[in-house]
């Protein structure tokens, strides 16, 4: 029987080359994505576009509430998605244990697929000051998900597959063309508005515009 993956997929770059990648490995994949009161919902549009494109499994959209603390400018109205500027202080896009939140739902569910792999699309290269991308993080939750679940316990744990975690945007990006992933697809903007159209200013999106270009290769991103 083929292997069967979780794949995190918020509908950007990274999560998409992980479920191509994962989709190429042999993994029938099961997808799962997060409204979390994020301003950017229209990647969960995208997300649902790739995961038909990939025809996973199935794709689970869990609703969650940890955007009604406030505190980070992704889910708060009252703090403005700032410009990039390549400081390497944790900026205000950061998320309160966002990653913890959905790697642990993703634990849940991989347990009841019978999963034996979860693949989450973060970077320690590219990765903006976010202390939940580190390698030390993911080193300290596969040692936590080893002692949680029945699966670990009994010798056949999932494991955390972090595979885009040393790459930069632009190694990313020729992995997933290597791999026919359609950028145009994917949203990755932190304030990208209805229609999908990015900002061209977020951190998220210059480090995008930055892979394309040192990639060689065209830009789909639409901009507003």
């Amino acid at each position: 029987m083929k292997k069967t993956a979780v794949v995190l997929l918020s509908g950007g770059l990274d999560s998409t080359t992980c479920l191509a990648l994962a989709a190429s490995q042999g993994y029938r994949c099961v997808a799962l994505s997060f409204d979390y009161g994020q301003r950017h919902r229209v990647e969960l549009m995208q997300a649902k576009k790739i995961a038909a494109a990939y025809q996973v499994l199935r794709h689970e959209v869990v609703n969650l509430s940890i955007g009604q603390f406030g505190g980070s400018a992704l889910t708060d109205d009252a703090i403005a998605v700032p410009d990039y500027t390549g400081d390497e202080a944790i900026p205000v896009t950061y998320v309160p244990a966002r990653n913890t939140v959905f790697s642990s739902i993703a634990l849940g569910l991989a347990e009841v697929v019978e999963a034996e792999a979860i693949f989450i699309g973060i970077s320690s290269v590219d990765y903006s000051g976010y202390p939940d991308c580190r390698p030390e993080y993911i080193a300290a939750f596969q040692a936590m998900a080893d002692l949680a679940t029945k699966a670990g316990i009994e010798g056949q744990g999932v494991k955390i597959e972090t595979p885009l975690s040393q790459l930069s945007k632009q190694q990313t990006i020729e992995l997933g063309l290597s791999l026919g992933v359609d950028y145009g697809l994917t949203v990755s903007c932190y304030s990208a508005n209805e229609q999908g159209q990015a900002c061209g200013r977020c951190d998220s999106c210059v480090l995008r515009r930055e892979g394309f270009l040192a990639a060689g290769v065209a830009d789909p991103t639409v901009y507003a």
